[in-house]
């Protein structure tokens, strides 16, 4: 991907968030981020996007066999969680003492 116009995302590891479409969809469920791959716009969310992987016995995994893990999923599928509303809500950053911070436009929080 091209640096000059990298994209900037609002979600970041170790944020809740809910799952707004696709097969795993549930809005009122919040799911924490494993891991986000801003390269790609993918997001990695614990339980959702369950894949089986088929793997060989190895001196880690003596049995082998199937796998279930998780898979990552589009950014644009998932949306930060609020917290104090108790849903998901849409992020406006703002300037707060000279630092960039994440505000939920339903409550507005500011997002940790």
């Amino acid at each position: 991907m091209n640096n000059r116009f990298k994209p900037k995302f609002n979600i970041k590891k170790g944020d809740v968030v809910a799952v707004i479409s696709g097969e795993d969809k549930d809005v009122k469920k919040p799911r924490k981020v494993l891991e986000v791959f801003p390269d790609k716009s993918r997001v990695l969310v614990e339980g959702a996007n369950i894949v089986t992987r088929h793997t060989k016995p190895s001196a880690q995994n003596t049995k082998g066999g199937l796998v279930k893990k998780e898979a990552s999923i589009h950014i644009s599928n998932v949306m930060l969680w609020d917290a104090k509303s108790g849903e998901p809500a849409k992020i406006k950053r703002t300037r707060e003492n000279g630092k960039l911070v994440r505000v939920s436009k339903k409550s507005g929080e500011v997002i940790k």
